[in-house]
């Protein structure tokens, strides 16, 4: 194949991934990207004295095409590998919920509900083919498998965590997915929930594959808010904000799926109304640096409503405190929907009731040992696989020449981690690949007819 010029409309991991693989197939990529660094929802930042990930991550042992890039950029043999215990907030309380023995002992739960949910995990974890959930909610899965009590004290508030007021919508696949990822990693960490990070963060794995693309003469243009991107009948022009155009043989738009139904006029009625269709969670995440850990537990699971926030994740029980110069590094999630008010709110507003929970929820905290603390606000992150999501799911190839589009939504059979954007990128790359082969082909033969 003869290299074609291919934009990438997004620098993000999966613009950044899609670029790598169709550069190593022969072809010259360029990423546009509207901020001025490349990440998207992997980006660091700077919190206090420390720079690291915006927004928490976490590797995990059966995360295989993420640390296959990583063993791409000479960091996979840095990754430092934990076994981390779990927190449940109950009623008011905190429990551990990090072995089989803490299980056991749960007290919001009966034997017979434990039963039933340990059995409800395993079942789960040996589904194979995720289709026919797509046709039930969750809940109403759970339910039966679990019964309405479990749902009401562990299944519920677990979804209703992730997914607000969109709970009640979800498709059974979705919590699926997170069973299967986690379950996944059990059995790839020795029956241990083995979490891992790379040393330096994701500050360190963009700047690498960063440095890698560039080293491969990949185009990486930052600052670059692209406005339309259209068809001229012999490639694709992408137009920034200021009238600044980029002529591509083909292009690819990786940003959310209503965003790209404005940035391409060229669409159908029907493309847009798919695009508009996917529902979405965003996220408002608080950073806090502190003086000594919050929590025991690398992960708290909320179930109290009245808490702000949906979440804790102690990044010190997985990170090593000397990364953070001995203080603790602890994120506030809290997952909305993208139109929520609440991403109006101030961040002293914010920063006040989280706060004031943590006081509530831990006598020993005192706001006095925050050094730091960052809000962050992302409208569109995780899709809601409602029912039947992948019959409406909108396609990659567009109906406009040469266009494709492809983001996070199209994770129809998984939940938004690096691993499963890395994956798509992987996929998205053969398509793409596979088109321009049979296009060179095409006109190798039209070539030869006309000879």
């Amino acid at each position: 194949m003869s290299g074609l010029r291919f934009g990438i409309v997004g620098g993000g991991m999966l613009g950044m991934t899609l670029a790598l693989r169709l550069s190593q197939a022969g072809h010259h990529a360029t990423v546009l990207e509207a901020a001025d660094h490349v990440g998207g929802l992997a980006a660091p930042w700077q919190l206090g004295d420390i720079v690291w990930d915006r927004h928490y991550h976490v590797t995990l042992a059966s995360d295989l095409a993420l640390r296959a890039l990583l063993k791409e950029l000479d960091l996979e043999q840095d990754i430092q590998w934990s076994t981390t215990r779990t927190g449940f907030y109950v009623n008011g309380k905190l429990y551990s919920l990090s072995d089989t023995l803490e299980f056991l002992r749960f007290p919001p739960l009966t034997f017979l509900q434990k039963t039933r949910l340990a059995a409800t995990i395993i079942y789960a974890s040996r589904i194979t083919d995720w289709r026919p959930l797509e046709r039930v909610t969750a809940l109403d899965w759970l339910t039966k498998l679990s019964g309405q009590k479990t749902v009401e004290a562990i299944w519920y508030p677990l979804l209703r965590a992730k997914l607000g007021a969109n709970a009640e919508r979800a498709s059974a696949a979705f919590i699926w997915a997170v069973i299967a990822r986690m379950y996944a990693a059990r059995r790839s960490g020795m029956k241990r929930e083995q979490f891992g990070y790379v040393n330096g963060g994701y500050a360190r794995v963009l700047g690498c594959l960063e440095e890698h693309l560039r080293a491969r003469e990949i185009d990486i243009v930052t600052s670059f808010r692209a406005q339309r991107v259209e068809s001229d009948g012999i490639g694709v022009i992408v137009t920034d904000e200021n009238g600044n155009r980029r002529h591509f043989d083909r292009a690819a738009v990786t940003v959310a799926a209503p965003l790209a139904a404005r940035l391409c006029p060229q669409l159908t009625l029907r493309e847009c109304a798919l695009l508009r269709g996917v529902q979405y969670q965003g996220i408002i995440c608080a950073s806090l640096l502190t003086e000594e850990p919050i929590s025991p537990f690398y992960v708290t699971n909320i179930t109290d409503r009245w808490v702000p926030f949906t979440g804790i994740i102690e990044m010190t029980c997985l990170v090593d405190p000397a990364t953070f110069g001995g203080k603790s590094l602890v994120y506030l999630p809290k997952y909305i929907p993208a139109d929520d008010p609440a991403f109006n709110l101030s961040d002293e507003r914010l920063q006040e009731d989280f706060l004031n929970a943590l006081e509530r929820m831990y006598p020993s905290f005192s706001r006095r040992k925050v050094q730091a603390l960052r809000i962050s606000r992302v409208r569109y992150v995780l899709p809601i696989t409602t029912l039947n999501y992948s019959d409406s799911l909108p396609p990659i190839r567009t109906t406009v020449p040469d266009l494709y589009l492809v983001n996070s939504a199209h994770i129809v059979n998984g939940t938004l981690n690096v691993n499963e954007t890395v994956q798509l990128a992987n996929r998205t790359a053969e398509l793409l690949l596979s088109d321009a082969s049979a296009q060179s082909l095409k006109v190798s033969d039209e070539s030869r007819a006309i000879a």
